[in-house]
């Protein structure tokens, strides 16, 4: 079995590029060309992977991705993820944090979280790439008086065209009814607040409307209820503590909010199916 640490890594941005944002190009051809990222960890802000050539393999949270050219990918800074195998891969990569973003694209990151990679047709990754290669000359263009702000800017023009890739493939807003944007609403909150508020009718207070409205709004767009959301992101945490850390399983109860050791352990079996530590032997790095 691998190390463990106590936490999550979390890769974090080195000090002194761009205050909070990183881009770069390179190619790979194994996993080992970058050991940092073939490790199970968490990104210090919104990540972007634009696979221009070949293929790489990817986890995120628990599920096995093939990503082949031209395609891109979106990781929220909460999705723990790891490079199984690269092959023959060409990949432009960057990583901004919220301070950097405009808080319009933010808000469109955090509406669209959690998604697919999405394959790309040939001019939108010759956009892409191209606006790629813009960034990274500007980052590396550290003399100007205003590299930060031009760092910031093109990066967020990268994330705009992105973003725009993700939102074509969605439902158009204009053809949202009132229950696809109340269940917008109850997972944004959720996404939120899952370590503190676990009660429907906290929600459904929060965006002033009845539990039983929430339920219909929600039942409807998705098939499940609010209770069952509310338990599915609670057992996502879990499931990510218990297989990329050694908290113990108290310390995970408490660290999203169980007091009760025992209601938990029994929350997580009847949603998994199996006990935590099951969980956590199973799978074992």
């Amino acid at each position: 079995m691998s190390q463990k640490n106590k936490d999550i890594p979390v890769i974090k941005l080195p000090d002194g590029i761009g205050e909070g944002i990183i881009i770069a190009r390179a190619s790979f051809n194994s996993s080992s060309d970058f050991k940092e990222v073939a490790r199970a960890h968490r990104d210090g802000g919104h990540s972007f992977f634009l696979q221009e050539k070949g293929v790489t393999h990817i986890e995120v949270d628990f599920q096995l991705y093939e990503v082949e050219a031209p395609a891109v990918l979106y990781m929220h800074p909460s999705q723990v993820h790891r490079v199984v195998e690269f092959k023959n891969a060409t990949i432009s990569s960057w990583i901004i944090t919220n301070e950097n973003l405009l808080p319009e694209y933010l808000h469109v990151l955090e509406e669209i979280s959690p998604v697919n990679p999405l394959s790309l047709e040939t001019d939108a990754l010759a956009i892409l790439s191209q606006t790629a290669s813009l960034c990274i000359q500007l980052s590396e263009r550290k003399q100007e008086k205003l590299h930060y702000q031009l760092l910031k800017e093109s990066c967020n023009l990268l994330v705009a065209i992105v973003a725009s890739q993700y939102l074509a493939q969605a439902k158009p807003t204009h053809n949202y009814s009132r229950f696809d944007l109340i269940t917008k609403a109850f997972k944004s909150e959720l996404e939120r607040q899952f370590t503190t508020v676990k009660s429907p009718a906290s929600y459904a207070e929060h965006l002033n409307i009845s539990t039983p409205y929430l339920n219909e709004c929600v039942k409807m767009t998705t098939g499940h209820s609010v209770s069952y959301h509310i338990q599915q992101r609670i057992v996502l945490e879990a499931k990510r503590l218990l297989h990329h850390s050694e908290k113990s399983v108290k310390e995970i109860a408490a660290d999203l909010g169980y007091e009760d050791y025992s209601y938990f352990v029994r929350l997580f079996s009847k949603a998994a199916g199996v006990t935590p530590l099951v969980f956590r032997s199973k799978n074992l790095d």
